[in-house]
């Protein structure tokens, strides 16, 4: 097997063109070819919703297989911060719950994690621009994960679920990624449908638009 892109070989933020892309597939991918490689590996999903009731307290699917993927064993409450009842779009989750998402939490899970092992992959929840607070004032947009991503500070990897309407997803959170002053590490075509005939021209139709390189191509598990 090939070693990973130099540019995967470094903490990083995983975002994505939208949910259901396969971000969590992508991070699993990434944290076993790390172990796999000797590099002492920590998982991040600073906020998840969509979590069940268990003795240890709320799960979620994405953060459990994030934290088993992952060769340092850490406490749920580092890997997965925010861990929200309700499987919706994260400021309704969060007040729902009575909670407001503070960033500075995450960071100081991050710093907890980045401790204790060589590299962290830390991933968003849906979409780039997905909000996880109403505004606080009118006219505001209120706050988002890429406000999760800017107080993280780390290079984002974009992941793009390769189906029909992906390129102009992936062209758009891209700009915005760049718009946001983060470094757009480059992006890894995730195919999600085996029967979808234009993987490969869509793949070259990306190369072709964005500078950043494609950093891994894998199929979600057909």
């Amino acid at each position: 097997m090939k070693p990973l892109h130099p540019q995967l070989c470094q903490s990083i933020f995983v975002a994505g063109t939208d949910t259901g892309v396969g971000k969590t597939h992508v991070c699993v991918q990434l944290l076993q070819r790390h172990a796999a490689e000797g590099r002492r590996v920590g998982a991040l999903k600073p906020v998840a919703a969509g979590a069940v009731a268990t003795p240890e307290g709320l799960r979620n699917d994405d953060a459990l297989l994030l934290q088993a993927a992952a060769n340092l064993a850490l406490p749920y409450k580092w890997v997965n911060p925010y861990c929200l009842p309700r499987a919706t779009s994260p400021h309704l989750a969060a007040q729902d719950a009575g909670i407001e998402i503070d960033s500075a939490v995450i960071v100081q899970a991050y710093a907890s994690i980045k401790q204790k092992c060589d590299l962290v992959v830390v991933e968003g929840a849906g979409g780039w621009l997905a909000p996880i607070a109403d505004p606080r004032t009118a006219g505001s947009l209120g706050a988002t994960m890429q406000d999760v991503a800017v107080a993280l500070g780390l290079p984002v990897v974009l992941v793009v679920g390769i189906r029909l309407g992906s390129l102009n997803h992936a062209l758009l959170t891209a700009e915005a990624i760049r718009r946001s002053g983060l470094t757009l590490a480059g992006w890894v075509a995730n195919r999600l449908d085996a029967n979808f005939a234009d993987c490969a021209h869509y793949e070259s139709a990306l190369t072709l638009r964005l500078p950043e390189p494609q950093l891994l191509a894998i199929d979600w598990q057909f």
